[in-house]
């Protein structure tokens, strides 16, 4: 947000925070939401660098398409280990993978 906009805010007595001051979250609980919506991330840019489309990958995983879009849209429903699997499984690499963790 800019700074203007961010004055003219604070004037008509509104505050600007972070979401995970708004949320109360912890440190830990941030690093994982931000960790998940990375590997989210990962998944659609490597499904969309294999020309995969979202039915295609949710036959490699022995799931179904509304999942992935899931998997892609950061759902908290999803898993970690249900990221991990796409994120192979839509053609990342352990580099990619050890980056979006990072």
């Amino acid at each position: 947000m800019d700074s203007v906009k961010r004055k003219r805010l604070k004037d008509a007595g509104w505050k600007a925070g972070k979401v995970a001051e708004f949320l109360r979250l912890t440190p830990e609980e941030s690093a994982f939401i931000e960790i998940k919506l990375r590997l989210s991330n990962l998944v659609r840019k490597a499904r969309t660098r294999g020309r995969l489309s979202q039915i295609a990958l949710a036959h490699r995983l022995g799931s179904s398409q509304s999942r992935v879009a899931k998997i892609e849209a950061g759902d908290p429903s999803v898993s970690l280990d249900l990221l991990v699997r796409a994120s192979f499984a839509s053609g990342a690499t352990r580099k990619e993978l050890a980056r979006a963790i990072a």
